[in-house]
């Protein structure tokens, strides 16, 4: 892409005591240049603002250019947020994988809701998984060049014509190739498996993880870690897609035991042979087969919490912590209230209601929910919709207010996935909502320090 044809970057926030709000940046300024080149994004942006002297060609809110000269201390930040991390648009997906969430959505929603990305920056910068093909030579060169490690890859099979099928793409037969070509250069990936059953589990799936094992080596080795997540179907999915050879049906709870007792035999011959547990089982395996999480020790440094692994043991232990120097030994004025999450977490949240119902006056009842809407009979909680809450909360005794996770809306944005607003649905229900981010957040709502 030409550095001409990269749009300057719109500022959107200027931090408090910044070298930015200093010099006299606004949001709705724009950057156009730093020294002589147009970044491409925030990866461009944080490599140019490294220098002690920057020469900056910015744009102001009423269209005029001004040329900027900042002196600062070598990897000073100048306290600039951007509406966006890609300033020169979106990499979008090329696959066609029939278990793709995007296209398991229904039509007529917000258009935001279908863009397919598989951007390497966004994998490097926020940990986003990406299937590698589509990237040109120029991205690959880039990624060396920049040092872009690790990123985080959808690998889901090694065997190319299993891969090619679930990806629909002939490239995605590369993958070993493609991870020789990252332990060369001594950069690293963190790889993902979506267990499909009936096409790329069982002997598919061990040859995969043996597979990405082999370049488990060297101080630094070019696949960190793996996880193992179970497919996740819903009713929207286009019936084109119902058969691909095989059919591709949901996780059972037969088939969640059955791969939890694969993968931990494997998991075994790689302590013994790796000193590492390497491969790491989604949570979402123990709630689907109704089993106990394992101990909080065999997580190591939850190298894939963002994939679920040990997400739910992590929680527990905060919330403990959080709990212990944050909920009040009584209550003067009682409070009662809903905690709504996911039917698929409801066994393993009991110890955060009980240590809720420990503090007098306190009592928060917590609804575990299905989807209806996406036709699931288990669903983890960032998937639950404003109907499917209508639906499950209607005619009950709510208390005082619901206490309402927040991942279940966009981010930023106070919709759900089925584009019903929190406003909506409080207001349908007859009781406050109150949107909850993190531990402290729900304590706080719980007892009342947060409406």
């Amino acid at each position: 892409m030409s550095q001409s044809s990269i749009r300057p970057v719109l500022i959107t926030k200027v931090l408090p005591n910044s070298i930015a709000a200093e010099v006299g940046f606004e949001p709705g300024d724009s950057i156009v240049a730093i020294n002589g080149s147009h970044p491409r994004d925030l990866i461009d942006y944080q490599f140019l603002c490294a220098d002690e002297i920057l020469e900056l060609e910015v744009l102001d809110g009423a269209g005029k250019t001004h040329v900027i000269e900042i002196e600062k201390d070598y990897d000073d930040d100048l306290g600039l947020e951007f509406e966006t991390a890609l300033f020169d648009g979106l990499i979008q997906c090329n696959n066609r994988c029939p278990f793709c969430f995007i296209d398991q959505q229904p039509p007529g929603k917000r258009q935001s809701l279908y863009f397919k990305d598989d951007d390497y920056r966004l994998s490097f910068l926020y940990g986003s998984y990406l299937t590698l093909t589509n990237l040109t030579q120029t991205e690959w060169d880039r990624i060396e060049r920049m040092r872009l490690s690790p990123l985080y890859v959808s690998v889901h099979a090694t065997e190319p014509d299993v891969r090619i099928r679930l990806l629909k793409n002939p490239r995605a037969g590369l993958i070993l190739e493609q991870l020789r070509w990252f332990q060369e250069r001594r950069l690293q990936i963190h790889a993902q498996v979506v267990v499909c059953p009936g096409i790329n589990d069982g002997i598919h799936l061990e040859r995969t993880l043996l597979d990405l094992a082999q370049f488990y080596t060297g101080d630094l080795p070019a696949v960190a870690s793996t996880a193992v997540v179970p497919v996740g179907l819903t009713r929207f999915r286009p019936q084109e897609d119902e058969l691909i050879e095989d059919e591709l049906i949901s996780v059972t709870g037969e088939k969640a035991r059955e791969v939890i007792a694969q993968v931990q035999r494997l998991q075994e011959k790689f302590k013994h042979q790796l000193g590492s547990t390497f491969a790491w089982l989604a949570d979402e395996w123990f709630l689907i087969a109704r089993e106990e999480l394992p101990p909080e020790s065999d997580y190591g440094d939850y190298p894939q919490i963002g994939n679920g692994v040990g997400s739910i043991r992590l929680f527990l232990k905060q919330f403990q912590t959080a709990a212990t120097q944050r909920l009040p030994k009584g209550l003067e004025i009682p409070r009662r209230g809903t905690w709504v999450v996911g039917n698929a977490v409801e066994k393993a949240f009991e110890p955060v209601v009980e240590r809720f119902n420990a503090v007098p006056g306190l009592e928060i009842r917590m609804v575990a929910l299905s989807s209806d809407y996406w036709g699931q009979e288990i669903t983890v909680t960032g998937l639950l919709t404003g109907q499917d809450l209508l639906k499950g909360l209607k005619g009950k005794d709510l208390g005082e207010m619901i206490l309402l996770p927040g991942l279940m809306l966009k981010h930023g944005d106070t919709r759900f996935l089925d584009d019903m607003t929190v406003a909506e649905v409080a207001d349908q229900l007859n009781t406050p909502i109150i949107p909850v981010n993190g531990i402290e957040e729900l304590i706080d709502g719980a007892v009342g320090n947060r409406e």
